[in-house]
């Protein structure tokens, strides 16, 4: 043995592990969409994941793949943990074609020359001249993912070639026939020596197809052989749950913890059965015998799909076990839950008091939007860790809301007949959307307060002053929205739109003002961005307003509904004068608090507008004296 043969063999081996690697990625990237979307049709029938997940796993030669993605399947909701159970016995089993592909080493073709073509030593090359051939001359669609396939299969052999003629020069050692021999003589040390190798390949075929170019030794007998193939499994199923585990849902994670469960009940099954059969000198005959790679990939086989059928009857304990190892996730006490529990489909007999319930939750979510958003403002004067936390949760209850609300929704209009029902459905559905539009920009202006604290950063005094003026503006567009919401006010919806445009034209006004600035070097640089982002934030919000108050009015007046869209347009390109005088209200009155010059003199800390709550009756009375109503 001299160094050059460990090269060699180390050599083969690298060659092996890229050739299996890039012909697996082509066979995944060539089929993923497919194979995706034969496995979200999964039946709850067991038998039917068996077969897809074996299927699947021969196809892309890694029962690894398979059940990640089986893992983010059922992480997404498409699987449920149950359906998952078959697929993950069939991967464990597809897993096994590697092997008896590559025992393609020891055929014999000697005796007919056609067979010969079948010999690694003659797939290699071509199976290397086929795939340069596509990836270099071919212009079809998918020559180079076939290409690939092609190359990885042709390297794959050349790398087996490799080890095994390495290993034929080893075995004149001394060293390495007592350690092959060792192994036969100490099933724990085998078992532990195949999960090891398994776990740092991170491939079960991978290290099957090493202990089948070792085969060409000569030297390794069975009693030596199952326990490293045994302990292969439990390797190769560690990594798949390390995978499936990281930042997964706990049914994800329970994905990969029914594949241990399952491959360590397999070990102990075939070490027993093995036990059993060796006591009872049923293995006599191939108990001291040398194996071969047909032998290796024949025992594999036999091993898991002996051990599927025998253990197919306990994948429900299995999935019981999973439950019990991973907890699921403590859910908070969410504080909109009497709202949500009022969603219930047996008013739906009831329409009045389903929509009853759906009106109760959207006007929960606009007002907890809405106050996120004024919360998420304050951080801007002075950021607080503990707000800001606070601020991103409120935001996950909205989003609880609205999935509810939505759900709902369409669930209930097949059980409604009025068209006066239907048209509140209608504005209920329309507004649900904007209410989440709202409460999402609350995390991103808190964000930009966070950015701000972090890099030590404030705004010149004329950006504080511009934003201060745009946040009061804001304020009383929410105001009116709430009023034509809670209220079903159409002349307050009306009054959205004037406001919405002076917003534009302020924002628009605000952008060139800060690229001014910026150029005059009287504003931080990396202030820019964020300026930018909660003038966006302000916008998404302002426009959000005006599709509710749009949808308060056609509910208000449905026989604006055929003529929505040209209605709105022509009353904003100025055919209705009550508009345009409300607009050149508004228009004056914020635009004359704005700052006289761009100077960079120190500006007030942006101060949150007033939010405190007044009866609508309060509000309406107050609208009405100082802000004309349009009809």
């Amino acid at each position: 043995m001299s160094i050059f043969d460990l090269l060699t063999l180390f050599g083969g081996l690298a060659m092996f592990l890229y050739g299996m690697r890039l012909m697996g990625d082509g066979l995944k990237e060539s089929s993923s969409s497919a194979l995706k979307t034969a496995m979200e049709h999964v039946t709850n029938n067991p038998f039917t994941a068996f077969l897809l997940g074996l299927a699947v796993t021969a196809l892309i030669q890694s029962s690894t793949a398979t059940i990640v993605i089986t893992s983010g399947l059922v992480a997404a909701g498409i699987l449920s943990l149950h359906q998952s159970l078959g697929i993950i016995v069939g991967a464990n089993v597809g897993t096994t074609v590697t092997g008896q592909i590559i025992r393609l080493l020891d055929m014999d073709a000697s005796g007919s020359s056609w067979l010969q073509i079948f010999k690694p030593s003659s797939l290699a090359p071509i199976a290397l001249i086929i795939g340069i051939i596509l990836i270099m001359g071919s212009r079809y669609k998918n020559s180079r993912v076939i290409g690939n396939i092609a190359i990885g299969f042709g390297i794959l052999f050349s790398g087996l070639l490799n080890m095994t003629g390495a290993v034929s020069s080893l075995t004149q050692s001394g060293l390495f026939e007592k350690l092959l021999s060792g192994l036969g003589g100490n099933p724990i040390l085998g078992y532990l020596a195949g999960a090891g190798v398994a776990f740092l390949l991170q491939s079960s075929s991978a290290s099957i197809g090493i202990l089948q170019a070792f085969s060409a030794s000569g030297i390794l007998t069975f009693k030596a052989v199952y326990p490293v193939i045994i302990g292969i499994y439990l390797g190769d199923c560690v990594t798949t749950a390390i995978v499936c585990s990281i930042g997964a849902k706990p049914d994800a994670k329970r994905t990969g913890i029914v594949n241990i469960l399952f491959n360590l009940c397999k070990s102990v099954l075939i070490f027993a059965a093995v036990g059993i059969l060796h006591q009872c000198h049923v293995l006599d005959p191939i108990w001291d015998k040398t194996v071969n790679s047909g032998i290796i990939a024949n025992a594999n086989t036999i091993f898991n799909l002996g051990c599927a059928a025998a253990l197919f009857p306990l994948l429900g304990t299995f999935e019981k076990l999973s439950r019990r190892i991973v907890k699921d996730a403590p859910v908070p006490e969410n504080r909109y839950k009497d709202k949500l529990d009022a969603l219930n489909p047996a008013f739906f007999a009831t329409p009045a008091l389903a929509l009853n319930s759906c009106y109760d939750v959207l006007a929960t979510q606009f007002d907890a939007a809405r106050g996120n958003v004024s919360q998420a403002i304050t951080l801007l004067s002075q950021y607080d860790e503990k707000k800001d936390m606070e601020i991103n949760a409120e935001e996950e209850n909205v989003d609880l809301l609205t999935d509810h609300a939505s759900r709902y929704i369409v669930e209930l209009l097949p059980h409604l007949r009025e068209p006066q029902h239907v048209r509140i459905l209608d504005q209920y559905y329309r507004v649900v959307s904007e209410f989440e539009r709202i409460g999402d920009e609350a995390p991103r202006i808190a964000k930009v307060a966070r950015d701000l604290s972090e890099r030590s950063l404030t705004f010149s005094g004329s950006a504080q002053q511009e934003l201060q003026v745009l946040f009061e503006l804001m304020e009383r567009i929410f105001e009116k929205t709430r009023i034509a919401f809670r209220s079903r006010d159409a002349d307050a919806a009306l009054q959205i739109e004037p406001l919405e445009e002076v917003a534009d034209e302020l924002i628009s006004a605000f952008k060139v003002n800060h690229l001014n600035r910026m150029g005059s070097g009287k504003c931080n640089l990396y202030a820019d961005t964020n300026f930018i982002n909660l003038l966006s934030s302000v916008n998404h919000i302002v426009s959000a307003c005006t599709n509710i108050g749009e949808a308060t009015v056609i509910r208000v007046r449905p026989e604006l509904a055929d003529r929505e869209h040209t209605y709105f347009e022509a009353m904003r390109a100025g055919a209705d004068e009550a508009y345009n005088e409300a607009y050149r209200a508004a228009h004056e009155e914020y635009f004359s608090k704005l700052p006289q010059d761009s100077s960079d003199a120190p500006g007030k800390s942006i101060e949150t507008p007033d939010t405190t709550r007044r009866s609508d009756a309060e509000m309406e009375k107050t609208d009405k004296q100082d802000v004309q109503v349009i009809p």
